[in-house]
């Protein structure tokens, strides 16, 4: 997907405690990095998570997580983590993430492209709830893209 289909990024260094002996990225922290990309998601639109879900009565519980990995990150590469909601079902969310390293030359390297998706529940119930309008709104409002509705 083109940069601009991407209505948030964060930039991350890349720490020791995240490569392997190969010195590159070990593969599970990829997930890591998406969270920490989903989590200022969140904050970008307003609601902080997981107190401002928490005041609603609801959270999120992820059911799907899939990576797909292109090039390595390498330990003290700077890397943006790229997040847009995708698909909006009625109590399901879409992320779709990319992540990717700025090179010398002002090109840039496509590392690893994914998805996380979260089911909305109530929070002492733990059952499934539909998004929230608020939440819905404030997607609406921040995303370049709309997501799919479904």
């Amino acid at each position: 997907m083109p940069r601009e289909d991407f209505s948030l990024s964060y930039s991350l260094r890349v720490r020791w405690a995240e490569v392997d002996h190969q010195g590159i990225v070990f593969n599970g922290h990829y997930l890591t990095f998406f969270d920490v990309g989903i989590t200022e998601y969140w904050r970008a639109i307003g609601y902080p998570y997981p107190d401002a879900l928490a005041a609603a009565g609801c959270d999120t519980f992820a059911v799907k997580s899939t990576v797909e990995y292109h090039a390595p990150a390498r330990y003290d590469d700077v890397v943006d983590v790229l997040v847009r909601v995708g698909r909006i079902g009625r109590s399901s969310m879409q992320f779709l993430l990319e992540m990717r390293r700025a090179e010398a030359d002002a090109s840039e390297t496509h590392l690893v492209s994914g998805e996380v998706i979260y089911v909305i529940a109530d929070a002492q119930a733990r059952r499934p709830t539909p998004v929230p309008a608020f939440l819905r709104e404030a997607i609406a409002r921040f995303e370049r893209i709309a997501p799919v509705a479904g």
